[in-house]
């Protein structure tokens, strides 16, 4: 059997899926990690769950030709939905805005009760995920960020319990957009997502100092330069 080649990035994702869990993979592309978590062995049934009939019949065709319909269940469902009649204990949402993510567990956090793990892959604003995390008793139990075809990802695990238990409440907000684990293992994909970041609010801050004066540019001046800070602190 030819195993699937998974993308550096899906592969860290695999890395932090226990042996044994059953999976729910929510916005499957493809059901491209399903295929390879059934078939390295390290897990005996997922659900690939997609909200729009296009991408579920990308994934069941996908599903069918490596032969793993007994082992892989392609739902249509809007988020977490598809884990309706499910005995799902470990949920992945990978390939999304961190809003999006946040927002996916928010509206089906009713169907969180059998899960013991999540492991959240945002694209961009990771911190509305920890504070969705924080805010809703899941535990952080560890981070990642990594660099692949010149885009930086961050992986995100998620244990229930308490919500603080990886912060410094004196430095909340600061870790909670940089991330408590990743501040402490900082690495060069670190470094080049949070440059590249610090640019970008430089810029905002010079159009915003060609602005008039209200209440409301006042506090988003304050809001970056606080930023700026913690950015100067950690690179």
């Amino acid at each position: 059997m030819n195993h699937e080649k998974l993308s550096k990035r899906l592969k860290k994702v695999s890395d932090h899926v226990p042996f044994g869990a059953i999976v729910g993979d929510i916005g499957s592309d493809h059901a491209y990690l399903a295929v390879y978590l059934i078939q390295s062995g390290k897990c005996p049934f997922v659900v690939a769950g997609e909200v729009n009939q296009g991408p579920l019949a990308s994934a069941k065709a996908h599903i069918r030709s490596n032969g793993l319909t007994d082992k892989i269940s392609a739902k249509l469902g809007n988020g977490l939905e598809v884990l309706e009649n499910e005995n799902v204990n470990t949920v992945v949402i990978a390939g999304m805005g961190g809003p999006l993510i946040a927002t996916i567990l928010e509206e089906g956090k009713e169907r969180l009760s059998l899960v013991e793990r999540l492991i959240l892959q945002p694209n961009v604003a990771a911190d509305h995920i920890r504070r969705w995390l924080l805010e809703n008793n899941w535990k952080l139990i560890d981070e990642e960020i990594l660099e692949e075809d010149s885009h930086v990802y961050e992986i995100l695990v998620a244990e229930k319990g308490s919500g603080l238990t990886p912060y410094d409440t004196e430095d909340l907000e600061k870790q909670l957009w940089l991330g408590p684990y990743l501040l402490k293992n900082k690495n060069t994909a670190f470094e080049k997502k949070w440059k590249r970041e610090r640019q970008q609010i430089e810029k905002i801050n010079q159009q915003l100092a060609l602005s008039g004066k209200n209440e409301l540019l006042k506090e988003k001046k304050q809001k970056l330069s606080q930023m700026m800070t913690w950015l100067e602190e950690e690179l």
